[in-house]
């Protein structure tokens, strides 16, 4: 099912390279198929396509934590939270902030 869903997207996205909606969605679906580092191109591309697509700064740091590339990680979640600031996004800016928080070690819930 996964490799229909990213053959259309794939399709979709030759219509419409730059649309960070598919690129999004691309990554997702590596990231299910734990192909890690399509996911890590996707996330990437989405990134570039458009900096304010701040859905993509957790996915991207998460996966980041998840190979070991915690610097980047770290740059990657506050990246997220300022962009998230500047549009406006509390949502987003507070599940931002609170999975940076446990990714230091801040997580209050558990003390």
């Amino acid at each position: 099912m996964n490799n229909q869903r990213i053959q259309r997207l794939l399709e979709m996205l030759q219509e419409e390279p730059q649309d960070s909606f598919l690129l999004y969605a691309l990554a997702t679906e590596y990231l299910k198929l734990q192909d890690n580092q399509k996911a890590l191109f996707y996330y990437l591309e989405t990134e570039k396509s458009d900096e304010n697509y701040v859905g993509v700064y957790y996915h991207l740091a998460k996966l980041y934590e998840l190979l070991k590339e915690t610097e980047l990680a770290h740059q990657t979640y506050q990246k997220g939270m300022k962009i998230a600031r500047q549009i406006g996004d509390n949502h987003a800016f507070s599940e931002l902030q609170s999975a940076f928080n446990i990714f230091n070690g801040l997580d209050y819930e558990n003390d």
